[in-house]
């Protein structure tokens, strides 16, 4: 289990290689996270917006994610 991020300023959510298009972070945190039938999840392109105001949804969906790729940059 991955350690809580910290209070810092979400800066960055990248999603490493290895998604297995569960949907998982979608449906915790659809503002930022979109998996489309088939492919991989990516960051929304408007995501940004949102960093502050849904980051537990997003913590959540880093800590949930069963392969763990989703990364958090902090700034």
């Amino acid at each position: 289990m991955r350690p809580p991020v910290s209070a810092s300023p979400i800066k960055r959510i990248s999603i490493e290689a290895g998604c297995i298009s569960c949907q998982l972070c979608q449906d915790i945190a659809p503002a930022v996270f979109q998996v489309d039938e088939g492919a991989d999840c990516v960051v929304k392109p408007d995501a940004a917006g949102h960093f502050g105001p849904l980051r537990e949804d997003i913590e959540q969906a880093a800590r949930d994610c069963p392969v763990e790729v989703i990364k958090i940059e902090q700034g």
